[in-house]
This record gives C-alpha cells, structure tokens and sequence, in this order.
C-alpha cells in the first residue's frame, strides 16, 4: 500500500509536468507511517503579460543591451516554470543515525520563441521547451558525520545577485559527481554537445578509427574545488580553484596541407578566485549583507558571457596556428549588497565588471574554428540599485535604476540607462525583500546612447528600430517554494 501511494505521488508530478501553465505552486508531504521516505514539491516559476508603447499589439520586450542577459534588470523577463520532486530517506539499519539520502528532480518549461504559455506547447515551432536540469542522488553524513557524496545533474551553485537573474562566481551546474566534507567540496563537472555551429573549443571530432569516419563527441572535464573559512560567525571567505582539460582525439586527421580537419587539439585552463561574504551587517536590520568576489580564468577556462559566468563557456578567437587558448584570460568581479534600514525601507544594490581576451593576436574580429569570426575582446560594467518602500504588509512599492555598458573589441562604447517603477502586490504579508509570491505592476523606461541605438543593440531596439528610448509595461506574478 505504501508503494502505491508513493506512485500515485509520482505520476501526479509527471501529470502536473506535463500540462501546468503557470498554475499555483503546490506544496506536498508525504511520511511513511515508519518516518523512513518524505516526499516534497516544490516550484519557481513567473508568469504574465506584458507590452510595448507606441507598438500595439506587440509583446514587451527585453531593454537590456545585447549578449548580457537579465545583467542590467530582469523585471522584464520571460515565463518560466520550475518543478521539482525530492525523495528524503533514511538507510534501514541507521533510523536514528544523523545519514540523509536525497533524490532530487527538477524540470524546467519555457518558450523557445518567447511566446505566453497560454498560447503555445510542445509542438508548436519553437514552443514549449521542457528540460530536466536537476536528476542526482545524494548521500550526507554518509561513512562519516559531515561527509557528503552526489551524482548527477545538479544547479551547483552559489549566491545569486536574484536582480539580475546572475549566478556568479563559482557556477558548476551540469552533470558530473562531487564530495563535500564540512568547508571543503571537490567535484567535476562533464561538458560536451554535438553543435558543430560553435565558436567555442569544438567537442566534435572526425573519427577514423574504424576505417569509416564518424563524427564524435569529446568530453571537457571541469575539476573544482572550494574550501570555506569563517574567521568569525558573520563573515565567509570562499576560495575557489578550477582545472579544465579538454581531451585530444587519437589519429588526428590532415589534409595535404596540414590543416586539421574537424579535429582540434587537447586544450586546458585555470581558474582561481575569491568570495567574501559579511552577513548581519552592524547598524541594519537582520539579513544584510554585503558579498564581493573576484575571479581570474585562463586558457579555456576564460568564459563566463552574455549574462551566464559559467567559466566553461569560452570567449573569444583561438590561436589559429596552435589552436589552443594560450594567453586567453578573463577578469570577473561582483559585489553586492543589501541593507534592510527598518520595516519600511530595504536597498538591494550590485556592481558587475567582466573582461575576456581570447587568444588570438588582436582584439578586433578575428578568425576562430572553421573559418568563424568572433570579437577576441570584450568588458562590459553594470551597476544596479532597487529600494523597497514597505508602505503595508502587503503593498510593496520597487524602484530600480540600472546602468549597463558593453564594448566589443575596441569599439565604441554601448551604452543603456533605465528606471523601473513596480508596485507590487506581496501576498504573503510580509515587508521583506524575499517575500514571494508577487504580483507586479511593471513599467519601465531606457534611455540608450547613439551608438546602442544606431547598431540596434537590444532586444527592444531589434523590434522597434534605432531609438534612444525605450518603454516596457508589464503585469507578472513571481513565485517560489524551494
């Protein structure tokens, strides 16, 4: 009986999967009458309308500057939906031992195209796209107290400036296995995909072992190791190191020439950093903090672009006589911030600075794999504040004010200002800048320079045309219950 329970659980997720558009989250338990399985639900996901002034009829689009994502506001995001399951158990032999066996799901739902939900699925072009991010099995206080070991799929990751939408510093989501013991984790990190339209080191390669060459796929593997230290209870360095090895195919194919042919050479990087975090600043309310973290990648291990800090995702063009990233480097450093002053006024403020190089002589656009070209360099720098008036439990009032700037190459400066006004429906009653769910009135308004404007460097700007203002009206709803 038990069992059947716990099936019907499941499939009641796979069904919720399966047709939920944007539907309340729900939260589930469920205990075995021994206590020995717990199961839980849990959802994030945002959902509305939105529009653009002047252009009726047309959805709102995006006002932050090209290849950087939710950097610079992410108020105009999106749907989007998460669901997960989780199994929570507890070994036969050890019912009362501090041992945790988790096993976790997560999909996620979103439009390929940035249709609403309510008007598209899974078989429309560039509809509903469904993933599976988090599948992984873990084991905590496993073989020892405060030994804990995963593998699989996991979001492995850190603080968010939740703003911005931007996981930085140290984000090693994807599949692999890691081992934590109290301040210190170890894991790896398996990368690899068969889209041969990259720019980026090629995971495909021509295979001739056989006799009949066959396209196969190489594998990056990323080690990282983190270890924490809190010389006080308030306050947490975190430093981070990384070693990426890109693998070399067996027998590689030339021309005549000797050009090499759908088969690139082995390749590494490295990758050192780190975060300081001082939590429960003095002189404001309970949950400020202020978190700064500086990072340095080399090699292959320079990426992290448009609005992801994945140092896996390299930037730039690779040395076309070696075709290694010698001399490629990136430079990533993030503070942010959050003051609670009373239960009537919160500030949430960051500052985001990146620079890459890729490995080629120049810094303009340059020639990369099969004949590609990409710019070899780029920084770009946003700054971002949101106050939050408290005015009652319930009625919320957001500004914020973000100012971005990108530079491709040696180009001129892009360059984008905006000013959102949200008032905002806190359902839950509480004056807190974590508060979900909300539902939000959305307007906002961009002002970008010349240069942005004559190049059409936004999403707006890539719908209305060259203009130096931008307007975005919104109605959304955003949730949690992680």
């Amino acid at each position: 009986m038990k069992f059947q329970r716990l099936l019907f659980t499941f499939f009641l997720f796979l069904s919720a999967l399966g047709f939920s558009h944007g539907q309340s989250a729900i939260m589930y338990e469920y205990f075995t009458p021994d206590d020995w399985l717990k199961v839980g639900f849990g959802s994030y996901g945002r959902i509305g309308v939105s529009w653009t002034q002047g252009e009726t009829g047309i959805d709102g689009r995006r006002l932050n500057l090209n290849n950087m994502g939710s950097i610079g506001g992410r108020f105009e995001e999106q749907d989007y939906l998460e669901l997960g399951m989780a199994f929570e158990m507890l070994p036969e032999s050890l019912k009362h031992d501090s041992t945790q066996i988790n096993v976790v799901f997560r999909a996620n739902v979103f439009s390929g195209d940035g249709s609403l939900f309510g008007t598209s699925n899974t078989s429309s072009s560039q509809g509903l796209t469904i993933g599976l991010p988090e599948i992984f099995a873990e084991a905590r206080n496993v073989l020892t107290k405060d030994l804990n070991m995963w593998v699989g799929s996991r979001f492995y990751r850190g603080f968010d400036v939740h703003m911005a939408d931007y996981f930085y510093f140290n984000d090693h989501s994807g599949q692999g296995f890691g081992v934590e013991y109290k301040g210190t984790r170890f894991s790896t990190n398996f990368i690899a995909d068969r889209d041969t339209s990259q720019t980026v080191p090629p995971y495909f390669y021509l295979n001739i072992q056989s006799g009949t060459p066959s396209l196969e796929i190489r594998r990056r593997i990323v080690y990282a190791l983190e270890h924490d230290i809190r010389p006080k209870p308030n306050q947490l360095f975190t430093l981070l190191g990384e070693y990426h090895r890109l693998g070399n195919p067996t027998d590689i194919p030339q021309d005549s020439t000797g050009n090499v042919l759908l088969s690139f050479p082995a390749d590494d990087g490295w990758v050192f950093g780190v975060k300081y975090i001082h939590e429960n600043l003095p002189a404001f309310k309970p949950g400020s903090f202020n978190q700064l973290a500086v990072r340095y990648g080399t090699g292959i291990a320079n990426g992290g672009d448009g609005g992801s800090s994945r140092t896996w995702e390299t930037f730039g063009a690779v040395d076309t006589t070696s075709f290694q990233f010698n001399n490629a480097y990136s430079w990533h450093i993030v503070d942010h911030l959050l003051l609670n002053f009373s239960n009537k006024f919160s500030i949430n403020a960051y500052g985001i600075y990146n620079r890459s190089r890729g490995a080629a002589d120049t810094e303009g656009m340059a020639s990369t794999y099969l004949g590609r070209e990409v710019f070899n360099f780029k920084q770009d720098l946003t700054f971002g504040s949101k106050f939050f008036f408290y005015f009652t439990d319930f009625f919320h009032l957001q500004t914020e004010v973000n100012y971005s700037q990108r530079q491709d190459g040696r180009q001129d400066w892009y360059r984008m200002g905006k000013l959102s006004i949200v008032p905002t429906l806190a359902l839950r009653g509480q004056r807190s800048v974590w508060s979900r769910p909300h539902i939000r009135f959305i307007c906002s308004v961009a002002r970008f320079n010349e240069f942005a404007a004559e190049n059409q460097y936004s999403p707006y700007l890539e719908l209305v045309g060259p203009q130096q203002w931008g307007h975005y009206f919104g109605v959304r709803a955003e949730w949690w219950t992680w």
